[in-house]
């Protein structure tokens, strides 16, 4: 059974940075495509970052390109997500997602595992 526990978020105010981790356990980590969404309140939940297997290639959404990075350790099986200069549209629940495709999708239904999701709110 894949289980991903994301860790990180808080309160912060804009411009401050943050990194998030995504632990997944009972799957092959190194083979899985990993990605970051978030949703806002009554919001569907979106695409903000995805990474290959290897780490090799990844993937921004606009609206956090220049200001987000991707990362993962597969000898920590361990997803980050660093996010520098906060705005407040940031506001969301992130969740990590783990996908068996080899190629790096923008949509939930791409992903076959989800952590339970971690709470970040940017104030201004």
């Amino acid at each position: 059974q894949v289980q991903l526990v994301e860790s990180g978020g808080g309160l912060v105010q804009t411009g401050d940075s943050l990194r998030l981790s995504c632990v997944v356990s009972g799957g092959t980590f190194s083979s899985y495509t990993m990605g970051w969404f978030r949703q806002a309140p009554g919001t569907e939940r979106e695409f903000v970052a995805g990474i290959s297997w290897f780490g090799h290639t990844t993937y921004y959404a606009d609206s956090v390109k220049g200001r987000f990075t991707i990362d993962k350790d597969n000898l920590q099986n361990t997803l980050y997500l660093q996010m520098n200069s906060l705005k407040s549209e940031d506001t969301a629940v992130y969740y990590c997602a783990g996908s068996t495709r080899s190629v790096i999708g923008q949509l939930p239904r791409h992903y076959d595992y989800w952590g339970q999701g971690t709470q970040i709110t940017v104030s201004s």
